[in-house]
C-alpha cells in the first residue's frame, strides 16, 4: 500500500484514525494495539507471506532485548555476558538482512569473479527490512547501554511496525518514541495535531507526485539510453542527472513530510529525517541534513564503534571509507551502490582534510562564509552529489560509465543537437525544481510553529511563508491537495521502498 494512493488516503487512513481514537476511550493498551495490528496489515498488503518474518523478527528481537536487560545469565551452567548476548543478536539480525538483501548479489558476484555457475532461487527483498533491522539493532544497542526503560511488548511491536516509517524510514530510536507510546495525551484526539498533520501530509504529497513524478519522466529517457545504444551528449548527460537528483530530493523529502504528517494525525511526533540539504556549503553537511535518522545511526553504531576518529588521523579516514562503502551497500546490492557509497567517503575524507588545513592556517572551518563563497560553496556540493547520484541511479556500472563520460565530455558538447533528450520543457522544470530547492523554505520553517519533528533545528530564520491557521493556507493546501489527487492516475512507488 502506498500513501500515494486512494485507497490508503480515503479508506485505510480514515478507518485506522478512527479505531485508534474510538478504542483509546476503552485502553490505551487496546488503542495501541489496534494502531500495532493495522500496522501489520499495511505492510502484508504488499505480501502477506512476509508478515510472518517481521512477527518472528520482532520476536526475536523482544526477547534479546529482555534478555540483554538482565545482568546475570546463565546457560546451561555457562555463563554470558550482556555483550556476548548482544554481538548473538546483531549477527542474527545482520545474517537475516544478508540472506534476503546480499544473497543474491554475492552468488552473481562470485560467478562473475570466479567463473562458475553457482545457482540459488531467486529471493524477493521484503520491503523494509533495511529500516525495520536497522530499528531494532539500535534498540538491542540501547538496551546495552541502559537507555531502554520500558519493554511493554504492545508498545514494542508498535514501535517496530509504525507503519508511517515502516517502509521507508526514518530509523528510530526506542527513546524517542516508546515515551511517545504511554502518554495518555497521545490517545487523546486534538484538531490541532489533525489539521497541523493533514498540512504537512499534503505538502508531501504535491512533492512527490507533482514535483517528483514530474521530474521522472526526463530521467528514464537518459539512464536508458545507454542500454539501446543512444550516445549522450553532454548536455543530455548532465540534464538527465540533474532531473534525478532533483526527482530523488522531491520524492524523499516527499516521503518524509508525508510520514511525518501521517505520525502527527496520531499525536506522535517523528524525528527530522531530511532538512534541505542541497542548500549544505559541503558533503559533511550534506549528510547532516540528508536521511538524518541513517546518518545517526551509521556514525553512532558504525562509524564511533570503528573507532571514530579517537585513534589517529589515518584510522579517521580508514573508518569514515568503510562507514561510506557499508552506507552505500545498504543502499542497494550492487556494485554501482558500493561505488556510490565509496564516492561519499572519498567526499568526505577530502572535506575533513580541508578542515583540518584550515585550522592550521588559523581559519575556522565553522565560521559563515561570505555570500559569494556560500554561494560557490553550495553549487560545487551541488554537482558533487550530482555526479555521484549517477551510480545511484544507473542499472548497472557499464551503463553508469557511458553517462559518466558523456557528462566529462567525451562524446562532444553539442549544445543545439535536434533529437536533443533535454528539451524546453525540461529545462522549464529544471529551472522550476531548483527554484524552489534554494529559494523556498522548507516543510520545517513553513510549520516551524508547531513542532513538526523531533530534533528540529532551534534557530529558524525564515519569517515569510510561515504556516498558520488561516482561510489564506486553508485554500493553498486544498489547490495543493486537489491538484495532488488529481495527479494520483497513474501510481508511482517511493524510490526509497526498494531499500
Amino acid at each position: 500500500m502506498l500513501f500515494n494512493s486512494y485507497g490508503f488516503i480515503f479508506i485505510y487512513l480514515p478507518i485506522v484514525l478512527l479505531g485508534f481514537f474510538w478504542l483509546a476511550r476503552v485502553g490505551e493498551n487496546l488503542s495501541a494495539a489496534w494502531l500495532a495490528c493495522a500496522s501489520l496489515f499495511f505492510y502484508g498488503y504488499w505480501n502477506p507471506n512476509y508478515v510472518l518474518l517481521l512477527l518472528l523478527s520482532i520476536i526475536s528481537n523482544y526477547a534479546f532485548g529482555l534478555w540483554i536487560a538482565r545482568t546475570d545469565l546463565i546457560i546451561k551452567n555457562r555463563s554470558l555476558n550482556k555483550k556476548q548476548v548482544l554481538i548473538g543478536a546483531i549477527t542474527a539480525n545482520l545474517l537475516l538482512l544478508a540472506y534476503y538483501k546480499y544473497a543474491n548479489f554475492f552468488v552473481d558476484s562470485i560467478n562473475g569473479v570466479a567463473d562458475v555457475n553457482w545457482q540459488i532461487a531467486e529471493i524477493i527483498l521484503p520491503l523494509g527490512i533495511s529500516f525495520f533491522t536497522f530499528t531494532q539493532i539500535a534498540f538491542l544497542v540501547d538496551t546495552y547501554q541502559g537507555k531502554v526503560k520500558e519493554f511493554n511488548f504492545i508498545h514494542y511491536t508498535l514501535f517496530v511496525t509504525y507503519f508511517p516509517h515502516l517502509i521507508a524510514g526514518p530509523v528510530l530510536h526506542h527513546k524517542e518514541m516508546m515515551p511517545q507510546f504511554s502518554l495518555t495525551s497521545t490517545y487523546r484526539f486534538k484538531y490541532e495535531n489533525m489539521v497541523v498533520g493533514c498540512a504537512i501530509f499534503f505538502i508531501g504529497l504535491f512533492k512527490k507526485v507533482v514535483l517528483a513524478d514530474g521530474l521522472s519522466m526526463f530521467v528514464g529517457p537518459v539512464f536508458n539510453a545507454p542500454g539501446i545504444g543512444v550516445h549522450l551528449t553532454f548536455i543530455e548527460a548532465w540534464g538527465g542527472a540533474l532531473c534525478y537528483t532533483l526527482q530523488l530530493y522531491f520524492d524523499f523529502s516527499g516521503y518524509s513530510d508525508m510520514a511525518i504528517g501521517l505520525s502527527r494525525m496520531f499525536g506522535v511526533v517523528l524525528p527530522l529525517n531530511f532538512h534541505s540539504p542541497y542548500k549544505s556549503v559541503n558533503i559533511i553537511e550534506f549528510w547532516r541534513r540528508w536521511h538524518m535518522t541513517l546518518s545517526r545511526f551509521l556514525r553512532d553504531y558504525l562509524y564511533f564503534a570503528l573507532g571514530g576518529n579517537r585513534k589517529g588521523t589515518s584510522r579517521r579516514y580508514i573508518n569514515l571509507m568503510a562507514t561510506m562503502l557499508l552506507g552505500g551497500l545498504w543502499h542497494g546490492a550492487g556494485w554501482t551502490f558500493v561505488i556510490w557509497g565509496g564516492l561519499h567517503g572519498v567526499f568526505l575524507s577530502l572535506n575533513h582534510a580541508w578542515h583540518v588545513l584550515r585550522r592550521r592556517l588559523g581559519q575556522d572551518p565553522e565560521q559563515p562564509l561570505s555570500k559569494p563563497a556560500h554561494l560557490m560553496s553550495v553549487l560545487f556540493t551541488f554537482l558533487v552529489v550530482s555526479f555521484a547520484w549517477v551510480f545511484f541511479r544507473a542499472d548497472d556500472l557499464h551503463h553508469a560509465m557511458t553517462i559518466v563520460q558523456a557528462m566529462l565530455g567525451q562524446n562532444g558538447f553539442d549544445l543545439h543537437a535536434a533529437n536533443s533528450l533535454v528539451s524546453h520543457t525540461t529545462r522549464n522544470y529544471l529551472l522550476i525544481a531548483m527554484s524552489i530547492v534554494w529559494l523556498a523554505p522548507n516543510t520545517q520553517q513553513i510549520m516551524q510553529n508547531f513542532r513538526p519533528a523531533l530534533d528540529t533545528p532551534i534557530r529558524m530564520t525564515v519569517t515569510r511563508l510561515v504556516w498558520k491557521p488561516s482561510y489564506k493556507w486553508a485554500l493553498i493546501h486544498a489547490f495543493a491537495a486537489m491538484i495532488s489527487l488529481m495527479s494520483l492516475s497513474e501510481l508511482s512507488e517511493f524510490i526509497y521502498f526498494q531499500f
